[in-house]
């Protein structure tokens, strides 16, 4: 199913101030200001003032001449570390909890300014490209929200915990070239989101940890038109370069990825995001 793009009769008034107080007159203005925000809450009120904007008609496809940087501004918080250093906790202990729900909340975050980056530094594409990735980065900063509010809950907050930087170690080897941002990104690094979370939320009401379960289950059903957003462009942008799809994203696999290869293990979730049997 397509993704939705008409969403602007459920835009609350308050969005579209803020998204005039934002001044935000191109797509490309609005993924620089998410981008560039070095806080939190201001990634977080930047990235809503965008969709706003978007919804109501306000955002051009006016480019400029400059390109997007490769590297977001970062908050002074969480502390990036390699992700073998990141700790494992156990969901049994109020500690272990909070740090699982910090560490998809890390992912969420990551995600907002990845949808901004694709929306804003791939040019040339369908009105409905940019459509699509701003509604992603609408969902990604609702998920973020939650998962923030319930980390409060749990005694915490985010930056709390030392999170790793894989997805923008990703996004960075891929920012020149929009066939391989879309084969790596979602339909590598978020496709695997479609294999684990049903394990998760399995592991949480486990444990009774059903708040965060039932955020993750909206997560799963979501992130589901997140990566069909992602096959579909993907194919879309083969088409027009005149390439093999299957092939194609099985080079770009090997080119791009590094270490033992992605393994698929949910294949209801991933065809309904758009895999067929030769990716599965």
């Amino acid at each position: 199913m397509p993704w939705p793009t008409n969403r602007a009769r459920l835009r609350p008034a308050r969005e579209s101030l803020r998204a005039r107080e934002a001044d935000l007159q191109s797509v490309f203005e609005a993924a620089s200001a998410c981008l560039h925000a070095p806080g939190v809450d201001e990634r977080v009120r930047l990235s809503t003032a965008g969709c706003a904007a978007w919804r109501a008609g306000e955002l051009s496809l006016d480019w400029p001449a400059a390109a997007l940087v490769v590297q977001p501004a970062r908050p002074l918080r969480p502390r990036l570390v390699p992700a073998r250093a990141v700790p494992r906790r156990k969901l049994g202990t109020p500690d272990g909890r909070a740090a699982f729900v910090h560490a998809v909340a890390h992912i969420e975050f990551n995600a907002i300014g990845l949808a901004w980056d694709c929306a804003g530094r791939f040019r040339d594409m369908p009105s409905a490209f940019y459509a699509d990735w701003i509604a992603v980065a609408a969902d990604e900063t609702r998920h973020f929200t939650m998962l923030r509010a319930r980390l409060r809950e749990l005694g915490a907050d985010y930056s709390d915990f030392d999170a790793h930087d894989g997805l923008w170690e990703m996004a960075a080897k891929t920012a020149h070239d929009l066939l391989a941002r879309l084969a790596l990104v979602p339909r590598v690094l978020e496709a695997r989101a479609l294999d684990v979370t049903p394990g998760m939320i399995a592991r949480l009401q486990a444990v009774g940890e059903e708040p965060t379960a039932k955020i993750l289950a909206v997560i799963l059903e979501e992130e589901v038109a997140h990566v069909a957003a992602g096959s579909r462009w993907f194919r879309f942008e083969c088409e027009r370069r005149g390439l093999e799809p299957d092939a194609t994203f099985r080079e770009l696999v090997r080119r791009y990825w590094t270490g033992e290869p992605p393994v698929t293990r949910n294949s209801e979730y991933r065809r309904r995001a758009g895999f067929n049997d030769a990716e599965l």
